[in-house]
């Protein structure tokens, strides 16, 4: 028996069950009583028992029909809330995200949009990674990932880039250094340290936005050490193996003997940008774009 053969016939045999009257389930169902009849005879048919005692006077569930009413009545209960959440499936009020980010990201954004997303489509799950620039753009543009959350200037085509977070940039010096933030005036004033930056596989963008505030100052700054990750950057920082720029929000959440240092009067930005696929068929992304 197809499955779409069953469904109409568990509908037909419900009916039965019911009202326990042939002629008024046929009215129900807007077909004859005679082709009822015939339809719950092939239902008993093909499930090997009697569902139904009847004579002239009256129709009676037999044990089995009672059995099976019940758990047919389970079945369509099922199905309609399988079709409910498909429809919320559909309009992205269920699902999931798939969402990759920058370490930085981590700090103040994403914990407070999940927040937002959770209070307005608490069903909606998310899966996260920290994940370079570069790695993130081709899982968006793969649709491996719904979105991300990166520093970058422009994306490639079919995909879609909105800001949402600007920050100051801060140095990170080993708790012990020398110079206090009353006496700090502009990064000329660190011209001979070793420096630790983020590495181009972060984002590229990103990298040359940090070297142009040194240049701006009249220097090219000594890289030493790079890393995509700002635990492995503040490790050595702490270590006394150089020191580094990196968005004022990274102060927050970690715990290394490490202060940070706003750099003052300087025009650069860490500006953090998340990006889409503009053609990503999941419903819930435009649930979450729609909330940003």
């Amino acid at each position: 028996m197809g499955y779409q053969y069953e469904l109409r016939h568990l509908r037909y045999f419900l009916t039965v069950a019911e009202e326990l009257h042939f002629r008024k389930a046929a009215e129900r169902l807007f077909i004859s009583q005679p082709g009822l009849s015939r339809q719950v005879r092939q239902l008993e048919e093909v499930l090997g028992v009697k569902l139904f005692e009847r004579n002239q006077r009256k129709v009676q569930l037999t044990a089995a029909g009672k059995y099976f009413q019940q758990e047919a009545k389970l079945i369509f209960d099922r199905l309609e809330s399988i079709q409910a959440q498909l429809k919320r499936i559909e309009i992205g009020e269920e699902g999931e995200l798939r969402i990759g980010f920058v370490g930085s990201a981590m700090q103040n954004v994403i914990p407070d949009l999940l927040l937002k997303l959770n209070n307005a489509f608490p069903k909606i799950g998310s899966v996260l990674e920290e994940l370079s620039v570069h790695i993130q753009l081709e899982q968006v543009q793969r649709e491996k990932l719904d979105i991300g959350f990166v520093r970058i200037d422009k994306v490639p085509e079919g995909l879609e880039k909105k800001l949402i977070f600007r920050d100051t940039f801060s140095v990170v010096l080993p708790e012990d250094h020398p110079l206090e933030e009353a006496d700090f005036h502009n990064m000329e004033q660190l011209e001979r340290e070793n420096f630790i930056f983020f590495s181009t596989d972060y984002s590229n963008y990103y990298y040359k936005k940090i070297l142009s505030i040194c240049e701006d100052q009249g220097f090219t700054p000594k890289s030493t050490h790079k890393s995509i990750h700002a635990n492995t950057i503040f490790k050595l920082v702490e270590s006394k193996m150089g020191i580094a720029i990196v968005p004022s929000s990274l102060q927050h959440g970690f715990d290394f003997k490490v202060k940070f240092l706003q750099i003052p009067d300087i025009p650069q930005q860490a500006e953090l940008s998340v990006i889409w696929k503009k053609d990503n068929p999941n419903p819930v992304l435009r649930s979450f774009l729609g909330m940003l």
